[in-house]
């Protein structure tokens, strides 16, 4: 693994560990984080083809590792973009999840400069779905299903983060946002 992956996988274990577990962003990833049930991991590709083999060999791989609860896998280069990124996220649901893993795996996205389709680019909101990286996130639908029977009212979850977001501030958010590239 080159020293370029190995910073970016740590600001991501950051970013899990100081943001979505501390601020309760996502209640279930307390529990995969003190299990150490979440892979992370780089893909450098950036030929559409060759990159969705490679998250489909993802799949696979959590196929074959039950104990692996979810994996994070960050893109880099022309992903950056986030148009770019957003054409990989619909290519990703077309040709490896829906075909193969529909009711399997599902997929979460993760962007430095994420947007939602009806929001402001400045709409604090949007901090709930932004990271330090380009981020196809990979989650067991078993798992989901499971931790959404056990948790009152899982509908709230998406809203309570966004008056989170907005109580706090774009300028808060983006301070805990850059605070993950620091050591």
């Amino acid at each position: 693994m080159s020293v370029s992956q190995q910073s970016i996988i740590a600001a991501m274990k950051k970013w899990v560990a100081q943001f979505i577990v501390k601020y309760n962003i996502c209640p279930f990833a307390k529990a995969e984080l003190q299990s150490d049930t979440i892979r992370y991991i780089v893909l450098d590709e950036q030929r559409i083809d060759p990159l969705l083999d490679a998250i489909e060999t993802e799949c696979q791989y959590l196929d074959q590792h039950p104990d692996v609860a979810t994996t994070l896998v960050m893109v880099t280069g022309r992903f950056a973009d986030f148009d770019c990124y957003l054409d990989l996220v619909d290519l990703t649901q077309q040709s490896v999840i829906d075909p193969k893993y529909q009711g399997v795996y599902q997929l979460a996205s993760f962007h430095p400069q994420y947007v939602f389709a009806d929001a402001d680019e400045d709409d604090p909101a949007n901090f709930t779905n932004r990271a330090p990286y380009p981020t196809l996130h990979f989650i067991r639908e078993e798992s989901i299903t499971k931790a959404l029977s056990s948790f009152g009212s899982p509908e709230k979850i998406y809203q309570r983060n966004i008056d989170f977001a907005r109580r706090k501030g774009a300028k808060k958010m983006a301070q805990w946002l850059a605070e993950t590239y620091q050591d």
